[in-house]
């Protein structure tokens, strides 16, 4: 939508994810929700993609111009050496504020100091507490993410309570603007046939198999349990890895390894049919599945972490689990023996999408932090928000 207020428009640059419309992972969901949304309200909005992961590189796609950049590929190094060249290219142009995301990124606030452009940065989670990042790794992630709080001109944390963490360990102000989600109303049953599933006859995990999100505890907890239920595992790491083998080795044929679910309706299917969604993420803020797992209507047992309880509302919207085998062993017993109470969840989990997960509101809050950034007002109004259309 074009600016029609007669102002000069806001330019935005925004880097630190995969790219646009390339969506993997949470920030590159942020980056396509947020940004079209910013588009459509007039801001000139580019983003920085890598340019390994497209074989087409349109200059510009939705009205979101882009900017292709490479990096030194490794696993360790991709995404800071792009977001270091993204930075500095960003600083020569007449974006009037750059929007960084990954806690990773905090050294490369000064660059934008030196050129005098203002900055944000989503600084995500714990990064530093993962269990994928040992020794140096963690040691950089927080001195990056204490070097944030002084280089970059607002932190912007996902929870109340990583707003807590940052005031206390590094003495920072932040602002609380968190992830948004999608409510969905309906998903087609028959697409679970495809895997021998039939509605509530399996249990659900979505995320990548990776030691922070707990999975290993989750799916030994479910093999001690009696269940007669599947339980379905969506996810996987995209490179050879032992934990994950390890995994996948295990000896029970109640467990289900779908690998990477790319199409959406397909996944809609397996969240709003499971018989209950579990969530072991542990170092986050707002996390994108449990917020998928609300939007869809999941009952949720969840890791009992100041996080998940704040994103559940301490209890309102889920069961908690102690970080142990036999309490998730446990949990999925009594869950069973109580289809009334999983039924109940089901039914008022998208209450829970409250107006601070809709994209709508989340997009009002970061704009607001752009236009005082840059001194520039932007007035083309915001869509309906998800939240009344979905009570409506």
């Amino acid at each position: 939508m074009p600016n029609t207020s007669g102002e000069e428009k806001l330019k935005v640059a925004i880097l630190g994810a995969k790219g646009y419309p390339y969506v993997y992972g949470g920030y590159d969901t942020m980056v396509k929700e947020l940004g079209e949304r910013l588009q459509e309200r007039g801001v000139e909005v580019t983003v920085y993609c890598h340019s390994a992961l497209f074989d087409e590189q349109p200059e510009e796609v939705n009205g979101i111009k882009l900017k292709y950049l490479p990096a030194i590929e490794t696993k360790s190094l991709t995404q800071l050496t792009h977001s270091f060249l993204s930075m500095v290219h960003a600083c020569f142009t007449d974006v009037d504020v750059i929007f960084v995301v990954n806690s990773g990124n905090g050294p490369f606030g000064m660059i934008s100091r030196i050129f005098r452009k203002p900055t944000a940065i989503n600084v995500d989670g714990l990064e530093w507490l993962r269990p994928k990042w040992k020794g140096l790794g963690s040691r950089y992630f927080k001195f990056a993410s204490r070097l944030a709080t002084k280089l970059y001109d607002q932190i912007i944390n996902d929870s109340d309570e990583m707003q807590r963490v940052y005031k206390e360990m590094f003495n920072a102000q932040s602002e609380v603007i968190a992830y948004g989600a999608n409510p969905s109303l309906m998903a087609d049953p028959n697409r679970i046939e495809k895997w021998n599933l039939y509605p509530e006859g399996y249990f659900l995990i979505v995320g990548r198999l990776v030691p922070d999100n707990n999975a290993d505890l989750l799916i030994e907890g479910f093999v001690k349990s009696n269940s007669k239920r599947k339980l379905v595992i969506v996810g996987d790491v995209p490179f050879q890895d032992d934990y994950v083998d390890k995994l996948k080795s295990i000896d029970d044929k109640r467990l289900l390894f779908t690998g990477y679910v790319r199409d959406a309706e397909d996944l809609a299917a397996l969240y709003q049919n499971s018989y209950a969604y579990i969530h072991g993420h542990e170092y986050g803020g707002t996390n994108p599945a449990m917020l998928k797992a609300l939007g869809f209507g999941c009952a949720i047992l969840a890791l009992d972490t100041p996080f998940n309880r704040e994103m559940l509302q301490d209890g309102e919207h889920g069961w908690f689990i102690k970080k142990n085998t036999l309490a998730v062993a446990e949990c999925i017993a009594n869950s069973e023996s109580a289809p009334a109470a999983m039924e109940q969840l089901r039914k008022t989990s998208r209450n829970g999408l409250t107006e601070k997960y809709d994209w709508e509101i989340v997009t009002d809050k970061y704009l607001e932090v752009f236009q005082r950034l840059s001194g520039k007002r932007v007035t083309v109004p915001r869509k309906v928000s998800q939240v009344d259309q979905v009570e409506k």
